[in-house]
């Protein structure tokens, strides 16, 4: 997203259909054991990095031999990319399901509180993705991985579209011009919250990540309200 006015004009869309790996052909064995290096770099490349993760690693994560990483994948390149792809397919395919049907009325701080409620349960169970997706938008490990860091970009643009669309309807009580006027203020404000609430969660424990996402609800119900009233 380059201006929060290509936000605002969006028309809502199927974000994981964006992110839609593409049918790989072949026996279910040979699809079950693709579906088992993915999951096995996932995991380990989570905690590990995509630097620190070799191939001789996941053979061992996953018991099957290198030919057959080689096999379904070119390159480590290839499965980060094909890793990034399936981990963004499913993050946005879990938000678009918990966003489904939001409530009807309510004030702006109720509304808000009820996305981000939901968006930090898609976060726990989506944590593997999350930290590979920090690590490779922190670093320059996977510079040789240039699909699979276009996807990082374009996770990050899904992302803050997603955080203006909760922003947006959380205000419409106020009318359409002031609801974009506060989602245009405050998506990346939303966006910088939630990447904080998720390193705390990681670093930190102790906190649930609720707790975080309702102090965020909060802050960003209270400024947006007293931006209304200033006019």
């Amino acid at each position: 997203m380059e201006k929060a006015e290509s936000v605002e004009q969006a028309e809502p869309v199927d974000s994981a259909e964006k992110f839609r790996p593409p049918t790989h052909a072949g026996n279910s064995r040979g699809r079950r054991s693709r579906q088992e290096i993915l999951d096995a770099a996932a995991r380990v490349m989570s905690v590990r990095g995509y630097a620190g993760t070799s191939m001789s690693a996941l053979a061992k994560e996953t018991g099957l031999p290198k030919s057959a990483f080689y096999h379904h994948f070119e390159s480590k390149a290839g499965l980060l990319s094909a890793v990034m792809a399936q981990g963004a397919h499913d993050f946005f395919e879990a938000m678009d399901r918990a966003h489904a049907n939001p409530p009807e009325g309510g004030t702006p701080r109720e509304r808000l509180r009820w996305y981000l409620g939901r968006t930090g349960a898609v976060l726990e169970h989506g944590e593997e993705f999350l930290r590979l997706l920090f690590v490779l938008v922190m670093s320059r490990e996977a510079a040789e991985a240039p699909e699979a860091m276009r996807t990082v970009i374009e996770v990050r643009d899904e992302g803050r579209v997603h955080m203006w669309r909760m922003v947006h309807s959380s205000f419409l009580g106020a009318g359409e011009e002031d609801a974009r006027r506060v989602a245009d203020s405050l998506a990346a404000f939303g966006m910088a919250g939630f990447d904080g609430a998720f390193v705390a969660v990681q670093s930190e424990g102790g906190r649930a990540i609720a707790d975080w996402m309702d102090q965020l609800a909060d802050a960003m119900a209270g400024l947006g309200e007293a931006m209304l009233a200033d006019g």
